[in-house]
């Protein structure tokens, strides 16, 4: 099976290597390409085949669900791990919305709440919650999109710094709200919960507020097995979930990777698991199969599917 590394096109504009994605620069459009990279600990660790049209098509049967709530940058799928964008301009805020009292990172609300914080946006939590729990409401929890580091600030904050208007705060708000509720009840439908995602959002040449980037994927979200939950968690067990960690884990156990020039290469069991994963995932929220020609070289395949594109 190949692997999509990396595409170097000629004729589709400037390009940008990003951490997942190949980006293509036109006057009006973006082509954007999701290769099979696996980043974490801020660098490639792997690649995982069949990543790339998993993230790329998730993204587009999450938009066309969500159309009827707020307008997407989409302007065609004309490969499996390709997506023509409309150009327009980037907020500099990521809208995070967050469904239970989970996660590891520093920015994670379970960490936060471990370190003494209580409020988290218009949700003040009691002393004494477990991990895993949900929320009472989903919450909207932004953080700044910044060069370096991304911050959780309040949406006081974010006004304050000169990050959005308040007026567009409030949209970016509602639509992330009504994005949220209509991604649980999709994944609720197909035995999952949505259990936390971020959007990201830009305006058009007329100032109206558009979705882009990615929706609801499993890199940009969380999901848990639904059946299991209630039973999982009273017995204080994790949920089950579908997750890249235990890859994550690995690498920290067999190297230093966040200090080491060089990576050892991830286990060829482990990859195949996680492709598996993603694919199982994406026919689980579907309901489609997951079909991607693997009869020829995609490289080739998305060449002779971008022609009409060439400038």
């Amino acid at each position: 099976m190949d692997i999509i590394r990396e595409t170097n096109f000629q004729n589709l504009g400037a390009v940008t290597h990003a951490k997942v994605r190949d980006i293509y620069v036109q006057n009006d459009k973006l082509i954007l390409v999701s290769t099979d990279r696996h980043s974490s600990f801020d660098r490639i660790i792997a690649h995982i085949p069949n990543k790339g049209a998993v993230l790329n098509l998730s993204s587009a049967f999450w938009f066309r669900k969500t159309e009827d709530i707020i307008k997407n940058h989409v302007l065609d799928i004309p490969d499996p791990n390709v997506t023509v964008a409309k150009r327009v301009r980037p907020l500099a805020v990521e809208a995070v919305m967050r469904g239970y009292l989970t996660g590891t990172t520093s920015t994670s609300i379970w960490t936060r709440y471990q370190n003494g914080e209580r409020q988290f946006g218009d949700l003040t939590l009691a002393d004494g919650l477990r991990k895993n729990t949900k929320l009472p409401h989903p919450v909207f929890d932004p953080t700044t999109k910044e060069g370096t580091h991304d911050r959780v600030l309040s949406p006081a904050a974010l006004v304050a710094e000169g990050f959005v208007t308040q007026d567009l705060l409030d949209k970016v708000k509602a639509a992330a709200l009504a994005l949220f509720a209509r991604g649980q009840q999709v994944a609720a439908e197909r035995g999952l919960i949505l259990v936390d995602t971020k959007y990201e959002f830009g305006l058009d040449e007329t100032g109206e507020l558009i979705l882009i980037d990615e929706i609801h994927t499993p890199d940009s979200s969380r999901y848990w097995k639904r059946g299991s939950y209630e039973a999982r968690i009273a017995q204080s067990e994790e949920p089950e979930y579908f997750d890249k960690e235990f890859l994550r884990l690995w690498f920290k156990a067999h190297s230093d990777p966040y200090k080491d020039a060089v990576l050892p290469q991830a286990p060829a069991a482990m990859v195949a698991e996680l492709s598996r994963r993603y694919i199982e995932i994406y026919e689980q929220l579907t309901g489609e199969k997951f079909r991607v020609d693997q009869t020829g070289n995609p490289l080739s395949r998305m060449e002779k599917n971008l022609q009409k594109y060439r400038v």
